[in-house]
């Protein structure tokens, strides 16, 4: 067979194939009001890396799915467990751990946040931290009223994931949902954003090549 030269839109294929990936970026929301946000949160990362996103029942309460970016994949509990049938099948949970380069929970509440802390892995979302690998990064975004951030079992609780080397996005101060003012409220999605690609664009530069 006569070889042929690849023509110039093969070379630059086959160029941009040699390049750096996206990070892959999994962002997944718990059961607070702050779950809002969470589209506008995907938009912010999905414009840098792909993203995938995963929420728990109580969060599908706050999230428009309609304000999610339209190539961002929404995963669910349902999922989890309608994507297996036998021996053999991926596991969902276990298949987004080893997809994503980091994860993000924002909003984490304090419920889901008792539950990292506990080791507890009931739902999608905590199935996959339970599962997670720590040599990549796990941030968490916590919204809460002021007082349930103010409690002793908070405390605690950042306590036992920051052995676990979970790193944390600590809330702001401002007028909550609830019409209390106080510390306890979701950092704001851009803040989020700009720490995590902070974080990916520095572990690059060190030359750590797991993200990007």
């Amino acid at each position: 067979m006569a070889y042929s030269e690849p023509g110039s839109s093969e070379r630059e294929g086959m160029q941009v194939n040699t390049s750096p990936r996206k990070p892959r970026i999994l962002l997944a929301a718990s059961g607070s009001v702050a779950a809002i946000k969470f589209g506008n949160l995907c938009h912010c990362f999905s414009e840098w890396a792909e993203v995938r996103a995963v929420a728990t029942k109580s969060s599908l309460h706050f999230i428009d799915k309609t304000s999610l970016p339209k190539d961002v994949i929404f995963y669910t509990d349902e999922d989890e467990w309608s994507s297996w049938n036998k021996i053999g099948d991926s596991v969902l949970h276990i298949e987004l751990r080893r997809w994503a380069d980091i994860m993000v929970i924002a909003p984490l509440s304090a419920n889901t946040l008792g539950k990292i802390a506990g080791g507890l892995c009931d739902n999608l979302l905590t199935c996959i931290v339970r599962a997670w690998d720590y040599s990549k990064a796990l941030f968490v975004a916590p919204a809460m009223n002021t007082f349930m951030w103010n409690n002793p079992f908070t405390e605690r609780h950042l306590m036992s994931i920051d052995e676990l080397g979970i790193s944390l996005i600590p809330p702001i101060t401002k007028r909550l949902a609830c019409g209390d003012y106080g510390n306890g409220a979701m950092a704001e999605p851009s803040l989020i954003y700009s720490t995590v690609r902070l974080f990916a664009e520095s572990r690059n530069q060190s030359g750590d090549g797991r993200v990007g």
